[in-house]
């Protein structure tokens, strides 16, 4: 029972955090921030090029960049 009990409070050891001025975040609210400025530009890009009326509709296509650019800079940067 104690070794089952060991492995599941084995992933309770290190909390994915950053130190900023002394106070920790989380690194999932950094990825979060860094995923919508990347959807902003690409959507500055799209307008810019007039492309943004062929992706489809906005409300189903920038939320899926912004979870896209997300996930992927948390795969990039704080995978260990």
């Amino acid at each position: 029972m104690a070794a089952i009990a060991t492995v599941l409070m084995s992933g309770c050891a290190n909390s994915p955090s950053i130190s900023v001025l002394g106070a920790y975040f989380p690194d999932w609210l950094f990825c979060i921030v860094a995923g919508v400025v990347l959807t902003i530009v690409v959507f500055l890009f799209l307008k810019r090029l007039q492309y943004d009326r062929l992706l489809g509709p906005p409300a189903v296509v920038y939320p899926a960049f912004v979870t896209l650019f997300s996930l992927a800079v948390w795969l990039m940067l704080f995978q260990h």
